[in-house]
């Protein structure tokens, strides 16, 4: 799991990065919670997220959005975490030109950006959705969501209630095409406190049923 430096639009990101065994391995980018509430790539979630990815032989790609641990420049509310996210899928892309599949991945504020990067970014194959903000942030840019994927999040959130992700889901389940697995972890909050092997379950069966391959010949 080497550390990288990756130029980004205000300076140095710093990132975590493995690279699939596969020459056209598929590659996932993995977003962390708020830069200013603590969240880095670091986090509990990410991780769970990233690791979920590894052994199934993608290329994964974890980072400090700018201003987190040594990543430079500042927080810019969004808009500047979006340009950081596309230029970590830039990286990704650039080692990985051959990729097989490309996934997204965000845990709460980090999924607000990669929502907006999946509807940037056409290639994008799927995301997984933790802890989505939607009574915080404005989710209104799905319209419509172009890929399927996974939203997960705790029925103890203390953050987001359970109403404001569930109106999310049915928006998006209502498009043509797109088929949104919603999942409520019992007994988890918004960042899954000694709930995140009950998260990394839920996980791993969307994306064995996702992908039709099950921790296959690439793990080999």
């Amino acid at each position: 799991m080497p550390e990288v430096l990756i130029n980004g639009p205000a300076g140095r990101l710093e990132g975590r990065y493995t690279h699939g065994k596969l020459a056209n391995a598929p590659v996932a980018l993995l977003l962390h919670p708020h830069p200013q509430h603590g969240g880095t790539m670091s986090n509990k979630i990410v991780f769970t997220l990233y690791q979920a990815f590894t052994k199934r032989g993608y290329s994964a790609l974890r980072f400090n959005f700018r201003g987190v641990g040594r990543s430079q420049g500042a927080y810019d509310k969004g808009e500047g975490e979006l340009a950081d996210a596309a230029a970590a899928l830039d990286w990704l892309q650039t080692y990985n030109p051959n990729a097989s599949l490309c996934w997204i991945a965000g845990v709460s504020f980090g999924s607000w950006i990669g929502m907006q990067l999946l509807m940037r970014r056409p290639e994008i194959d799927g995301f997984i959705t933790v802890s989505p903000p939607a009574n915080m942030f404005d989710f209104s840019f799905l319209a419509p969501c172009p890929s399927s994927g996974l939203i997960v999040h705790g029925d103890k959130d203390e953050l987001v209630p359970n109403a404001a992700v569930q109106k999310l889901v049915n928006k998006l389940s209502h498009q043509k095409d797109i088929r949104i697995d919603h999942r409520v972890v019992p007994g988890a909050n918004h960042f899954f406190l000694n709930r995140t092997d009950e998260l990394a379950r839920e996980v791993d069966d969307y994306l064995d049923r996702a992908l039709g391959n099950p921790l296959a010949a690439v793990a080999e």
